[in-house]
């Protein structure tokens, strides 16, 4: 068996044999419909989309409430449009690993298309224009990291790319951010047609930053007479597009050798990993835990299709915001930290070991139900009490999620401020909680000097998880440090 169009046709009961779940809709017709009048596109062809994004349209297309896929257009790395999206006839093989042992595995056919968002080439940016000129688009989603928005360098100097794209103006911009937004202006001219343009990745504020971006170019090229005056107006007019607020929740891991090998026993033939000339990795099939949250910001101008009825959250941007400060500072970013930095001290390989250790579980439990709980803001929408427990419980004891202390440890230096400062302040800002009291946050920032040190309690060397290092994110970690010195000096 081979993941493309004519094994899981031609050999649909050798794969329904093996406990694949096959797509239950005609691919050819979404292929047309879509190609036709498209409704969605994504960009960024990463694994939390390919886990994510791609499975919520797959579940509407099943049950027949959509008659329309998914467009994903990816503007970093092309090899993986070109060496597994396309190989693979758009197919995805998704094995979703549950904390009871099952491995559920679904061949995700919801992709109709795949396009390069790569300006140089003519035909693939043409066949994006067109798509943003149609009147059916309803909404586009990004999964470009929280660094594909940022418009300057770690000093906060403007990046050359964007200079040169800000005096070049849309006709063939080079940022990720400028073929993004060259591609709005074309559905500014195309009528000033409305559309929801949706970050989901994984940062604050999501909306607003991929605003501000889009905004930066918009300003710069009506300034400099390279667009129209209206494109500035268009963007501005909630009425025509609108960058709503996310918080996206899923664990993805890179794909592993182990999902892979039982896939391969499955009798599925081919799928082995690619590390392309970006040095991403990426194969075609994801592994991903069964847990998924996705809450949006209810703006969309040009409507949309029932999302909700495969698991999406609709809101309004304050709760978005709780929701999302919620996980981030307390229910799960900081358990997720302190586990990262003490699992590489104490020689763990896979997170969902460490929640063998008894000390290491009574840790992460008084940080989040102890010390973090009393200052959480409910949203409402999400129980923040179920939401740990769901964390501690089922989540990170996953024995078969393949994740691991050293990924989740990188750019530490960034995150700690933002996982643990607002508990902190919320406890020095309170008049019934004393800072004092709080045990275990600052033992985290204790075991995170110690991690520094490179040096695990076995006195064996490691290596240090700071990929994105940089003058920024030491000027972060030392500002959050601020607070525990003072603690420290007072008592």
């Amino acid at each position: 068996m081979r993941l493309n169009n004519n094994s899981i046709k031609s050999e649909a009961a050798l794969w329904e044999a093996a406990g694949y779940d096959l797509p239950h809709f005609d691919r050819e017709a979404v292929n047309k419909a879509t190609a036709e009048n498209p409704f969605w596109v994504h960009f960024g062809a990463g694994n939390i989309f390919r886990a994510f994004h791609t499975n919520i349209v797959q579940k509407l297309l099943n049950s027949g409430e959509i008659n329309r896929g998914i467009i994903v257009a990816e503007g970093f790395d092309y090899e993986i449009v070109e060496r597994v999206n396309r190989k693979c006839d758009e197919l995805t093989i998704l094995a979703t690993l549950k904390v009871s042992g099952k491995v559920e595995k679904s061949v995700i056919g919801s992709i109709t298309e795949s396009c390069i968002l790569d300006s140089n080439n003519v035909s693939e940016f043409a066949r994006l224009k067109e798509i943003f000129r149609k009147e059916s688009l309803q909404m586009t989603t990004f999964t470009i990291t929280e660094k594909g928005y940022s418009l300057t360098n770690a000093q906060g100097e403007m990046l050359p790319v964007v200079t040169a794209d800000f005096a070049s103006g849309p006709e063939k911009p080079q940022s990720y951010i400028g073929k993004v937004a060259a591609l709005l202006y074309e559905r500014y001219k195309a009528g000033e047609l409305p559309i929801a343009m949706i970050s989901t990745d994984n940062c604050s504020h999501n909306g607003e930053k991929l605003y501000q971006s889009i905004k930066a170019y918009a300003d710069a090229w009506c300034n400099n007479g390279l667009a129209e005056k209206g494109f500035l107006e268009y963007i501005n007019d909630e009425k025509k597009v609108t960058f709503p607020w996310s918080m996206i929740d899923k664990i993805t891991p890179r794909p592993d050798n182990s999902v892979l090998e039982m896939l391969k026993k499955d009798g599925v033939e081919d799928l082995d990993p690619i590390i392309t000339g970006k040095k991403t990795y990426v194969a075609p099939f994801v592994n991903a835990e069964e847990c998924e949250y996705l809450v949006v910001e209810d703006k969309f101008p040009n409507g949309r299709p029932a999302l909700e009825k495969a698991g999406v959250m609709f809101t309004d941007r304050e709760t978005v915001n709780k929701v999302e400060k919620m996980k981030v500072c307390t229910c799960l970013n900081p358990l997720h930290t302190a586990l990262a930095v003490y699992g590489c001290l104490l020689g763990y390989t896979l997170i969902a070991d460490e929640m063998k250790d008894e000390n290491l579980v009574k840790m992460v439990e008084v940080i989040g139900y102890k010390e973090g709980l009393p200052v959480v803001v409910n949203p409402g929408i999400l129980d923040p009490k179920k939401f740990i427990d769901t964390v501690l419980k089922v989540r990170v004891p996953n024995p078969f999620m393949p994740d691991t202390p050293q990924r989740i440890a990188t750019d530490t230096s960034q995150k700690l401020a933002i996982r643990f400062g607002e508990t902190i302040k919320a406890y020095q800002a309170s008049e019934k909680l004393n800072v004092t009291d709080l045990k275990l946050i600052p033992l985290v920032f204790a075991g995170w000097l110690r991690y520094l040190m490179a040096v695990d309690d076995n006195g064996e060397k490691f290596t240090l998880s700071l990929i994105r290092y940089s003058t920024r994110s030491a000027h972060l970690y030392r500002s959050s440090l601020l607070v525990i010195q003072e603690r420290l000096r007072s008592t």
